[in-house]
């Protein structure tokens, strides 16, 4: 239904989504937006949530990829801690993580994450259905519709300065999803899981042990992949040399 000019809504699923957005070429000359303070501390934070999550629930040895990774920050963030990251992305310039871009030929790939990319999707079902094409776990962050649903000028998240944001997810929407491709999904504030496992509910409990120390304890558990990837790409580079 049509909600407000330019807005519709789907009220079996709660998702909310702009028309046809025929203005993103012009929007996406700069990926990353310049209104996007929070780029950085965003990623400080999110590498040690992060931490938590995959060294508990998917593995301190497995493969992963950040979609839509941006300049790179958070790929090498979690390849510092000791994560074998990956980054890809269709849109932005890989600045951080050169020398560790995905490929097909990386399977398998235990969990991908993706932070503030739902909200660009001009067609989620079929970003989603590409993912999991990857992996059945997806990891990610963006805001849920506050309710009732505001107007445009009153919620910041609809990006009115940039025009980048697209599509708005309820939570029940997000349940919906979950229902639609089999996994199971779970609700973390404003965190997202999606996967085939089942992860112990009181997952949210665990993360408060953050505060605690827990980060740092699971980082005295990993061996930093920095030195390594340093000795890497200089060889690579000799060789090319």
């Amino acid at each position: 239904i049509l909600l407000c000019k330019g807005l519709f809504l789907c009220e079996n699923c709660g998702f909310l989504q702009t028309e046809e957005p025929y203005w993103l070429e012009e929007v996406y000359k700069n990926p990353i937006n310049i209104s996007d303070t929070g780029y950085l501390q965003r990623n400080l934070y999110l590498s040690q949530i992060i931490t938590i999550i995959l060294y508990l629930f998917f593995g301190k040895n497995k493969k992963y990829i950040d979609y839509a990774g941006g300049y790179g920050v958070f790929v090498r963030l979690m390849r510092d801690i000791g994560f074998d990251f990956y980054w890809h992305d269709k849109y932005t310039k890989n600045i951080f993580a050169r020398g560790f871009v995905y490929n097909n030929e990386m399977q398998p790939i235990e969990a991908i994450t993706t932070f503030e990319s739902f909200e660009h999707f001009v067609n989620p079902l079929e970003e989603i259905e590409n993912m999991l094409k990857i992996s059945k776990n997806i990891i990610f962050t963006t805001e849920l519709l506050p309710q009732p649903i505001p107007p445009p000028e009153e919620w910041w998240y609809y990006g009115l300065d940039h025009g980048q944001h697209i599509s708005f997810y309820s939570k029940k929407t997000l349940v919906f999803l979950a229902k639609h491709f089999c996994l199971n999904y779970y609700y973390l504030g404003k965190l997202h899981i999606l996967t085939k496992k089942n992860i112990i509910k009181y997952i949210k409990y665990i993360l408060k042990l953050k505060k605690f120390g827990l980060y740092r304890l699971i980082c005295k558990n990993m061996k930093s992949k920095t030195w390594d990837d340093f000795l890497k790409i200089s060889k690579k580079h000799e060789n090319i040399i």
